[in-house]
């Protein structure tokens, strides 16, 4: 993961390179695809909760692991959106995203 950043900067050959040229590149290309990949994962996390929690059956222990599972997906899932939210607000307040859109969850 750690190559990307120097990939991404290094794209850009033009000498009057900006911090918002910086700024759009590294969102566009580590962030994002960071941040929407962690978001699938807690999904992945959640549904196996679930999974788990149908197939328990009456074991109160293989319940109460399933709920374990889907608290922690959940909380997964708020932190992503609330990364990408936190994300946005940046840009907008420095203005150095203007032509970055963000996923819609």
């Amino acid at each position: 993961m750690f190559h990307i950043i120097p990939t991404v900067l290094a794209q850009n050959t033009d000498p009057d390179t900006t911090i918002t040229d910086i700024t759009n590149a590294i969102i566009t290309g580590v962030l994002n695809p960071l941040i929407t990949l962690l978001f699938v994962l807690a999904t992945v996390v959640f549904i196996w909760g679930i999974i788990q929690y149908v197939i328990a059956q009456a074991d109160e222990k293989k319940i109460t692991d399933a709920k374990r599972i889907m608290f922690w997906g959940i909380i997964g899932m708020f932190l992503m959106v609330s990364a990408w939210g936190i994300v946005k607000v940046l840009c907008d307040f420095f203005g150095s995203c203007g032509y970055i859109t963000f996923p819609v969850v």
